[in-house]
């Protein structure tokens, strides 16, 4: 009986199952290098806004305190997004006739608010309480970076599952006294690990077995 398939046959079964498996793992390796990269997070990634606010001249060089604008952070899960009535408090006042904030007056005198595009954008599976972070001791600095300093707002941290491990396993690391928590410029002292664990005890920070449980984020 004469051969039904050519020698090479064996030949291109073996390359082609090997290669289908060096090509799955190359992709994988692909999916897991995007999903951790900037593309990926977004991290560092300036978001174009209808009115270009700088925070580093708001809370930079005039002082402005973050509560000013984010009025609920304190006391609810959400550190909310001021009023255009907030704005005109004081450009009804200053910069009155600027280009840049026409948007701003527009959206005074026709009560539209603004559509801001949202920077930190947590996914709908994961749960985060700006209050209870504030309540513990997590300065704002501590997620947003020296945000004083940014022109333009964008992400600092990745948003991975595994950055808000590391803190929820180490949390003396980023612990601050309350009164240091809106305040930019504080900086750790070199008995941070020794003033983070007197601060869990004090502000009774349940320990890392809870933090670590699932449905502590996922809810």
């Amino acid at each position: 009986m004469p051969q039904v398939f050519h020698r090479s046959t064996n030949t291109i079964a073996k390359v082609s199952l090997f290669g289908s498996l060096l090509f799955g793992a190359l992709l994988l390796w692909i999916c897991l290098v995007y999903t951790r990269s900037s593309y990926g997070t977004n991290a560092g990634t300036v978001r174009v806004q209808p009115v270009p606010f700088s925070h580093q001249h708001h809370v930079g060089i005039l002082g402005i305190d973050c509560r000013y604008c984010h009025s609920t952070v304190e006391n609810s899960s959400y550190a909310g997004m001021p009023p255009t009535k907030t704005c005109m408090n004081c450009h009804s006042q200053i910069w009155v006739g600027s280009a840049v904030l026409a948007p701003v007056r527009e959206s005074y005198r026709t009560g539209q608010s603004l559509s801001w595009h949202r920077v930190y954008n947590m996914p709908g599976f994961a749960y985060f309480d700006h209050s209870i972070h504030v309540l513990k001791g997590i300065g704002c600095a501590t997620c947003h970076g020296r945000i004083d300093e940014m022109p333009f707002t964008y992400q600092v941290p990745s948003l991975l599952m595994e950055w808000c491990l590391d803190c929820h396993r180490n949390p003396e690391k980023h612990l601050r006294p309350r009164e240091e928590i809106f305040n930019m410029n504080w900086e750790p002292p070199r008995d941070a690990i020794e003033l983070g664990r007197k601060l869990a005890s004090e502000y009774a920070i349940r320990d890392t077995n809870y933090l670590t449980t699932c449905s502590v984020c996922h809810r």
